[in-house]
């Protein structure tokens, strides 16, 4: 562990010449493959080229490829062997997307990710005695590829994935069982995951912070206990990811009321493990450069382009919102993942995720972003003594003799104790952190206060549900810039 932190603070102290360094091999790597040889790889000598060569993608665009693989061709965009693909639904689109996971991106990658998270914990925390227990694991589920059995590829979600490949000793420290942790029926999971792990010495647990929740409530029910530390007393860490955390802290606290509990963010998906929180006193992830992973970022003027700007890591910006594009070691070319970050840091170089280039509300000019929204909601929870279990926003049009505004459905755990002082302090909170949201709420010129609707607890689990996305890597659309999912919601509760 102390020489993978010697490395790291290499990448910190080199960065660029680290990522010249990985393109370069990529290159390398991808020149012998079909993609390689339709944009000639082989022939790209620097990063200059490699923009001017070869295209910024979707997975639309990939998917063709990407079924070949599937239906078991190799060599087409990576040269080594190809069997497993991550699932991943997403939140804006309905058809499932497969990733692909070669034999580097698991070990180079997601593996290596792991072990460094474990090397920066045992950094900040030399006392730790989390390696005495468990580590708790919310997996999601392995299925064989229904495109072609013979092909021999499988897929499942990328937790599931790396759960099904763990080495030995790795299975031995963590919990459930992989029987159950690779359960496909999500509420028969949660109890099943309930039972088994409650008599265990859990020390530490991985997940998304919103089906952890789900989880430790019905052990704490289960064990008749007062809070999770009456079950597992020996809890030292939660290393989460997936969706902001801030709605969620105090509740956490709450399930776990220690001073002792610590908390690491991770920035760790389908398409690879790009971020770890490495300082005990923020919440910025350090992005991880030597993953086998070359990083490009897109400005915001330029997300909705066919042919977009992309800027290397000694071009970007502190404080300014970039679409994350990646090329990796599972033959993924200038990929848009989708994702937005925000730079905190450039020596070394930190991140703190800012949403989903298609999770905003900019109807009305206003490019209201999910940190604005996270940061408020919990601000205002903070203020009126609230606990918010989820909740979706999206816009209402200017219809005649109506202005426009912003929509919510929200599920508190704990109402506030003034819900109409709640939406004010909400209001003025994203006012305060988004200016073109505060010039557009200006004397209500284009948009009027938020309206909200309050629904019971159990709404969302059930929406998602209904949706058949139950599961961790299933997220709830915080906002949209459109009325879809509000609609499907209000639809079902009338329906109720």
């Amino acid at each position: 562990m102390k020489k993978r932190i010697h490395d790291i603070e290499l990448f910190m102290k080199y960065p660029h010449e680290v990522q010249s360094e990985i393109l370069e091999d990529l290159l390398a790597k991808g020149a012998s493959t079909e993609y390689g040889a339709k944009y000639g790889f082989k022939d790209i000598s620097t990063r200059e080229e490699f923009k001017n060569n070869v295209p910024v993608v979707a997975y639309e665009d990939i998917f063709p490829y990407v079924e070949r693989l599937m239906q078991g061709e190799q060599h087409i965009l990576w040269p080594s062997e190809t069997r497993w693909f991550a699932k991943s639904s997403g939140t804006t689109n309905a058809r499932s997307k497969f990733i692909p996971v070669s034999p580097e991106a698991l070990e180079d990658c997601h593996y290596k990710g792991g072990k460094d998270l474990l090397s920066i914990y045992v950094n900040n925390y030399p006392e730790t005695r989390m390696f005495t227990g468990k580590n708790l694991v919310i997996g999601g589920s392995q299925q064989v590829n229904q495109f072609d059995r013979n092909a021999r590829s499988y897929y499942g979600d990328v937790s599931a994935v790396l759960l099904k490949n763990l080495p030995l000793w790795a299975q031995i420290v963590r919990t459930p069982s992989l029987d159950i942790a690779l359960m496909d029926e999500w509420e028969e999971k949660i109890e099943k995951m309930a039972q088994h792990t409650a008599d265990e010495n859990v020390t530490s647990m991985s997940g998304v912070p919103t089906w952890t929740i789900v989880l430790l409530e019905r052990i704490i029910e289960l064990k008749g206990a007062k809070n999770i530390l009456d079950v597992w007393p020996n809890l030292e860490a939660f290393f989460h990811g997936a969706v902001s955390f801030k709605p969620y802290r105090s509740l956490f606290q709450k399930l776990i009321p220690s001073q002792q509990m610590n908390y690491m963010e991770t920035y760790n998906a389908s398409e690879g493990f790009f971020g770890i929180q490495d300082q005990t006193d923020s919440q910025d992830m350090l992005l991880m450069l030597d993953y086998g992973i070359y990083y490009e970022f897109i400005p915001t003027e330029d997300w909705e382009s066919d042919n977009p700007k992309t800027l290397t890591l000694d071009e970007v910006e502190i404080g300014k919102t970039y679409a994350v594009v990646i090329t990796t070691n599972a033959g993924l070319w200038r990929y848009k993942i989708g994702d937005t970050v925000r730079f905190t840091s450039l020596s070394p170089y930190r991140i703190r995720i800012a949403g989903r280039t298609k999770h905003f509300i900019n109807a009305f000019g206003e490019e209201l972003m999910i940190e604005n929204v996270t940061e408020a909601i919990a601000h205002a929870c903070a203020k009126t003594d609230a606990e918010v279990a989820n909740f979706t926003a999206a816009p209402r049009y200017i219809e005649e003799g109506q202005k426009g505004g912003h929509e919510w459905i929200i599920e508190f755990i704990k109402g506030p104790d003034d819900l109409e002082r709640f939406i004010s302090i909400l209001d003025e909170k994203l006012r305060e952190v988004n200016s073109d949201y505060d010039a557009k709420r200006y004397k209500d010129i284009a948009l009027e206060a938020p309206m909200m609707h309050v629904v019971p607890k159990g709404t969302f689990y059930n929406w998602m549900k209904k949706r058949g996305k139950l599961g961790g890597q299933h997220k709830v659309p915080r906002l949209a810039n459109h009325r879809e999912y509000l609609e499907d919601l209000l639809e079902m509760l009338e329906v109720v």
